[in-house]
């Protein structure tokens, strides 16, 4: 089993988890539709799309974790009644960082072919 095919499957359900963590942490929140489109589906709709094979599902998970890191680490400074969330908010965005950033990062620096 090559590196690809067990990063998909990883990435994929780094994105459904994170998913899944919106949903429980704005389940009674005022605006649940807004959150729900906002934070829910990002993450599904490129879990789909990673299913489904589209190449560039990789880059804009990478891309749009970055902003669900940004959005961990406010909450964990700013709310204490949510930091659990928050922190693993910013694991699982590192973890999608991460997946979808190991093929470049092993072209870039991986060994040479003569």
């Amino acid at each position: 089993m090559n590196a690809t095919t067990t990063r998909r499957p990883t990435l994929l359900l780094a994105l459904i988890a994170l998913a899944a963590l919106y949903t429980w942490w704005f389940l009674d929140d005022k605006h649940w539709l807004a959150t729900q489109l906002v934070f829910t589906g990002p993450p599904l709709l490129l879990a789909v799309a990673l299913r489904l094979g589209w190449r560039l599902a990789p880059f804009w998970s990478g891309v749009c974790a970055l902003g669900w890191f940004s959005h961990g680490v406010m909450s964990a400074w700013s709310h204490p009644e949510t930091a659990r969330l928050a922190w693993v908010e910013i694991l699982l965005s590192l973890l999608v960082i991460g997946l979808a950033s190991l093929p470049g990062l092993r072209a870039r620096f991986g060994k040479k072919q003569p």
